[in-house]
Order: structure tokens, then C-alpha cells, then sequence
């Protein structure tokens, strides 16, 4: 019996292995964003997208009802990353759940969000990714949520901020 357990698990493990190596695939264009905005590197920033790309953000409205705020187009966003700012744009993430099947990926990450080191707000960022035909994965559909009471940040993320 102890045999048969040992042999299970020596052929999960390189499955194992492999999925691990994908999902930190997949997690590459998800980090090299928040370092892209952490710069103000607008053209790191672009280049983890692919060429269409939706943006959204769900959040209260002045009557506290949800409501969802589409983005016209990545430009703005670009031009907030890139345009000269006096505080860098930190966005660490944890909680990360990635999900793969085939060439579509999809993470989901709680984040807080920091103007240098002050609290702005924090939520959720929910990201879809593609697997072009070079291999690399890149975001085609980020959508976040915003709140600024109730956040519970882990105790490392807001030390880093202090």
C-alpha cells in the first residue's frame, strides 16, 4: 500500500512542478503592471496588454448604489501612469488565485492601493489574460473594486507603507 501512494505521488509531482511554473507564468504581465506604475513607466505599463483592452471598476455612486465605471479606452490610464507625479503609485496584491485553462487565464488578487506612502483605497483586481502566439500572457480585461473603509490589509502590506 505504501508503495502504491509513493508511486501517486512521484506522478503528481511533476504536474505539481508544472503547474507551478505556469501559474508564475501567467503572474509575469500581473507584476511587471504594478512595477510599470510603481516607475510611472507608461510604456511598461502598455506592454503587458494586448492590443484591445477593457478596463472597469465597480464602486458606490454619490447615492451608495453600485455602479460600474467603464474605461473609454488604456490611454487614460497610460497618460495617469506616465504624467509626472510626485508620489509613486504602489499597488501590492496578495490572496492570489490564478486560474488556467488552455490560453486563457484568469487572476483574481486582493490589492491596496498607495500614493507613495499613503493610503489611498483598497479591493479587489480581477484580471483576464490571453496566451498569444509567441507564448506570453497578457491582460485583455482588468476590472478592480474600490473601497476606502473596512480594508483588512496584512500586517507586512501596511508596514511596507508606513
Amino acid at each position: 500500500m505504501i508503495r502504491l501512494y509513493a508511486l501517486l505521488l512521484l506522478l503528481t509531482l511533476p504536474e505539481s512542478r508544472l503547474w507551478a511554473q505556469e501559474e508564475a507564468r501567467v503572474r509575469i504581465p500581473i507584476d511587471q503592471l504594478f512595477a510599470g506604475m510603481a516607475a510611472g513607466d507608461s510604456a511598461m505599463v502598455r506592454s503587458v496588454f494586448t492590443q484591445q483592452v477593457s478596463l472597469a471598476t465597480i464602486l458606490k455612486g454619490m447615492d451608495g448604489k453600485p455602479m460600474i465605471r467603464y474605461e473609454s479606452s488604456i490611454q487614460d490610464f497610460l497618460k495617469a501612469v506616465g504624467s509626472p507625479h510626485p508620489q509613486p503609485f504602489n499597488e501590492p496584491i496578495w490572496d492570489v488565485e490564478v486560474r488556467v485553462d488552455g490560453d486563457f487565464a484568469q487572476v483574481w488578487a486582493k490589492y491596496a492601493f498607495y500614493l507613495g506612502r499613503q493610503f489611498s483605497h483598497c479591493g479587489v483586481d480581477a484580471f483576464h489574460l490571453v496566451r498569444n502566439a509567441q507564448g506570453d500572457w497578457k491582460i485583455f480585461h482588468l476590472a478592480d473594486t474600490r473601497q476606502k473603509e473596512g480594508c483588512v490589509i496584512p500586517k507586512d502590506v501596511a508596514e511596507r507603507y508606513k
